[in-house]
């Protein structure tokens, strides 16, 4: 069997680490080098809990019911289904010698033996890392409290949180490799790092590395929003009084988060090279979900349906680095990692998932069609959205406003919505029954009910509806 390793970021935006020469990712080019990486990757929620929830079962947010973070609501607005089979589960079924060390918030209860883990530490009880502040940026508001978006400390990399749960990793895979009882099973590790999460916090030694950078103020920091949400307009007034030189150092701070994660990754792979089983294990880099990193005027993420979040950086390096090279340009998600590991491994995927393997897209004819779909039920103030992508095109469906299009092979910063371009109302249409199609086959019934007179928001509906209400029909007559 073959060792597996995930290695899970936080608010990592795609284009940031894999397409700007200005942040510093030699570890994750290299294993771009080696691995398949995929461009249209899409998280299936903006926000922690719902992705990292759906990476472990493969399921939408509806399904597994994580659709809001852990720490923001009540659980009666979100909890987790336990009776949801996880990839650690079924590698464990499988044989597999299982650690996880890092960011968890996945669920509530902490007890990650349930999941078939057999050695971990988590967010509960990580060492808090000694930062003594050189410098910082803090976000003023009337009446909410000072919260510093950035800064920079004096420690050095080696005292930083990545760098405490990479070493535990790599003292679990030693300790697995030379016991008795584990050397003939196969490990799989899951290193999750708070980084780059806000507050973009970093080390002087890894910000000292961006020195003489050419940062540049984003295109669109003054993005007038013309045809968005209001909601857009509302977030742009929480950073609008940032001068310049802030704005480039929050974003150098980011770069600088990122570089953090990377220089880990570098040390990992050395690590493995030195112990003859690099080529052997299959190593899956991604980020739950992205950062806006000032576009459009906005930092952090949330209900703004924007690329910089939902893009994700998803890399999988197979073993003896099969398929080396490849950019996959399949539309996929975060639910498909799962079903796309097993096959790799060889192990039957689950019946109730709704992801689907990638495998089968690695040798096809790029016309071959595929899309994703996005769910985001809104964390403390309940905005519904879904997004769906199909063939550069994206639709946003905002429950609470305007809706969104995007062309995104001519349009790619999403700069002008085209959602009221009578022109290309079968496109509309298209797009959004390719919604609902995805809605029928994951029984999201909490969208395909919405067929009350106040819930008629698309430019078409499901067709048919009854989904999962027969039994409510004593609160709505017929006639």
């Amino acid at each position: 069997m073959k060792n597996v390793i995930f290695l899970i970021s936080d608010q990592m935006q795609r284009h940031a680490v894999l397409e700007d020469p200005i942040c510093q990712m030699d570890g994750l080019r290299r294993l771009c080098q080696e691995a398949v990486e995929f461009p249209n990757a899409h998280t299936v929620s903006p926000i922690c809990s719902p992705a990292r929830a759906s990476l472990i079962t493969g399921k939408l947010p509806h399904n597994h019911g994580m659709v809001d973070c852990t720490h923001t609501v009540p659980e009666y607005r979100a909890e987790y289904d336990k009776t949801s089979r996880s990839l650690p589960n079924i590698l464990k079924d499988n044989g597999y010698h299982i650690s996880y060390y890092g960011k968890w918030h996945i669920e509530r209860s902490y007890n990650l033996e349930e999941f078939g883990i057999d050695e971990y530490e988590t967010e509960k009880v990580i060492p808090k890392s000694k930062t003594t502040p050189l410098s910082r940026i803090i976000i003023k508001t009337k009446g909410y409290k000072d919260s510093t978006i950035c800064g920079v400390y004096e420690e050095d990399e080696s005292q930083s949180e990545e760098h405490y749960i990479y070493n535990k990793t790599m003292a679990f895979i030693d300790n697995h490799l030379e016991s008795k009882d584990t050397c003939d099973k196969p490990f799989c590790s899951f290193i999750s790092t708070y980084a780059p999460h806000d507050p973009y916090v970093v080390p002087k030694q890894v910000f000292d590395l961006y020195e003489g950078a050419d940062i540049l103020l984003p295109e669109d920091w003054e993005d007038e929003k013309t045809q968005r949400p209001m909601i857009y307009h509302r977030l742009h007034e929480v950073w609008r009084n940032l001068t310049q030189e802030q704005i480039k150092n929050i974003i150098r701070c980011y770069y600088s988060s990122c570089t953090l994660v990377d220089i880990q990754l570098r040390r990992l792979i050395l690590f493995l090279e030195a112990r003859g089983i690099y080529q052997d294990t299959m190593i899956v880099f991604l980020s739950d979900h992205g950062d806006m990193v000032g576009a459009h005027g906005l930092f952090c993420k949330g209900v703004t349906a924007f690329e910089q979040q939902y893009s994700i950086p998803l890399v999988m390096k197979f073993p003896q680095a099969r398929y080396a090279g490849l950019k996959c340009m399949a539309y996929a998600d975060t639910c498909d990692v799962l079903p796309t590991v097993l096959d790799e491994l060889d192990i039957p995927a689950l019946d109730d998932i709704d992801g689907k393997s990638l495998l089968p897209f690695f040798s096809a004819k790029p016309s071959l069609f595929s899309y994703t779909v996005a769910e985001f039920f809104g964390q403390r103030y309940s905005y519904t959205q879904r997004v769906i992508w199909s063939d550069g095109f994206k639709y946003v469906f905002n429950a609470f406003d305007y809706d969104e299009l995007y062309d995104l092979k001519n349009d790619p910063k999403e700069t002008n919505n085209l959602v009221n371009d009578p022109k290309l109302d079968t496109l509309k249409e298209k797009l959004v029954s390719l919604m609902w199609e995805r809605a029928k086959e994951t029984q999201d019934t909490y969208l395909l009910d919405a067929q009350y007179f106040m819930h008629r928001f698309l430019p078409v509906g499901p067709s048919t509806g009854n989904h999962g209400s027969a039994q409510f029909e004593i609160f709505n007559n017929s006639f």
